[in-house]
């Protein structure tokens, strides 16, 4: 495995409001909070919930996006993800 290489995200569940189950393709599974977010501006859909579990993955980019074509950058997401890591059912 390279130096630098970045798992990418493979699979995601909401599991409440602004919380989401991510799936990263080295295995790890990690819940990722977002209810502290203010999401200004052009993120400001995410605030609804509803909108907000309209969340997908972007096999092309490797991570998360809603249907606006928004999207997180990967890195992060692992680094919450992998800090609350969940055991693989």
């Amino acid at each position: 495995m390279a130096e630098n290489y970045l798992p990418v995200v493979t699979g995601v569940a909401v599991v409440g409001d602004h919380l989401l189950r991510l799936l990263f393709s080295d295995g790890t599974v990690g819940d990722v909070d977002f209810s502290a977010e203010r999401w200004p501006g052009v993120l400001a859909p995410l605030r609804d919930p509803a909108y907000f579990a309209q969340v997908s993955v972007d096999h092309e980019a490797g991570t998360i996006a809603w249907p606006n074509g928004l999207d997180l950058a990967p890195e992060p997401l692992y680094e919450q993800a992998h800090a609350h890591p969940l055991a693989a059912a």
